[in-house]
C-alpha cells in the first residue's frame, strides 16, 4: 500500500539517491541521455520541496518515489508540433517522477493521486524513455505530439483529460 504526501526538507538526501537509481535505470534501459547522471539538480530538488511540489510516495519501508506536481501553465507546452493537445483547459504537469525501483506501481500510484485532485494532466518523456511511454499509455495517457524543452531538447507529450481517461481505463 502506498501513501502520497508532501516531501520535507530532511527528507532530500533520500530523494536524491532515489533520483540516482532512477537515472542508473535510465541509462541501463537504453535512455542514456534524458537525466544522464546531472538531473534533477539538488538545488532544483531543494527548491520544489521549498515551493511544496515535491511529493514523495511511502510504503512500509519508507520512500519509494518522488515526483513534482505543478500548477498553472508550463512554457514548455506553448508549442507542440506533430500533433496537439486533448484540449486547452487548465492542466497540472507531472515532472521528476522517479522510482526506488524495489517496488512495481509508483507512477500508477502517482497518477492515481493526480486523477483523484484533477481532470486534466499532463507529462513529457524522452523519444528513448519507450518504459515511460508504455506506463503512460497503459494510464490512459494519450500522445499529443511534441513538445521543446527551454534548452530546446524533443520531448513526447501526453495528456490524460478525465473524460479521455475514463475512454481508456
Amino acid at each position: 500500500m502506498f501513501s502520497v504526501r508532501k516531501a520535507k526538507t530532511e527528507e532530500l538526501d533520500e530523494i536524491m539517491r532515489i533520483y540516482r537509481i532512477a537515472q542508473d535505470y535510465m541509462i541501463s534501459t537504453g535512455n542514456p541521455n534524458q537525466w544522464r547522471h546531472a538531473h534533477p539538480a539538488e538545488e532544483l530538488i531543494a527548491e520544489d520541496i521549498e515551493k511544496g511540489i515535491c511529493y514523495v510516495i511511502c510504503d512500509d519501508e519508507g520512500i519509494a518515489g518522488v515526483f513534482a506536481l505543478c500548477e498553472g501553465r508550463d512554457p514548455t507546452y506553448t508549442v507542440i508540433e506533430d500533433g496537439k493537445w486533448l484540449n486547452d483547459e487548465p492542466y497540472v504537469t507531472v515532472h521528476r517522477i522517479a522510482s526506488a525501483q524495489r517496488k512495481r506501481g509508483i507512477f500508477e500510484r502517482a497518477t492515481e493521486y493526480c486523477k483523484e485532485r484533477y481532470d486534466n494532466i499532463r507529462v513529457d518523456t524522452h523519444r528513448n524513455n519507450a518504459v515511460m511511454q508504455h506506463v503512460l499509455e497503459k494510464n490512459g495517457f494519450v500522445r499529443c505530439g511534441i513538445i521543446y524543452l527551454l534548452n530546446g531538447d524533443p520531448r513526447v507529450a501526453f495528456q490524460w483529460h478525465g473524460e479521455s481517461g475514463k475512454r481508456n481505463e
